[in-house]
């Protein structure tokens, strides 16, 4: 049971990071400011980019665009809004991770963030 607990923690814990830093990627790109929002927009994102990473050579290709589909689909302001939303996503994943993982040492991960 308690493994089964651990797990769940380490998913919601990613889950928000991941959250988090759409959330401030669609504030800062698009001026969208809904946390929800940026929750669901994270797990279906991971959800599409698990469907298809898999494919061999084209995999990872794939799997970044339909990440960045889930964004566009999600978010105002078309298929260059929705890269600008994922690289800036991506940067904030970058410092948020840096901050729990070398400061903190929690060792977390961020779902819904592709390469973090």
């Amino acid at each position: 049971m308690v493994p089964v607990i651990g797990s769940l923690v380490a998913f919601l814990v990613a889950l928000l990071v991941g959250g988090t830093a759409i959330y401030i990627s669609a504030s800062v790109v698009a001026g969208v400011e809904d946390y929800s929002h940026a929750i669901i927009t994270a797990l279906v994102g991971a959800i599409a980019w698990a469907l298809t990473s898999w494919i061999p050579l084209v995999g990872p290709i794939l799997a970044l665009a339909a990440w960045i589909w889930v964004i566009n689909w999600r978010y105002p302001g078309g298929w260059v809004n929705a890269a600008a939303i994922g690289f800036v996503a991506w940067l904030s994943a970058f410092v948020i991770l840096f901050v729990l993982n070398s400061v903190l040492r929690l060792g977390v991960g961020a779902f819904g963030i592709p390469g973090v």
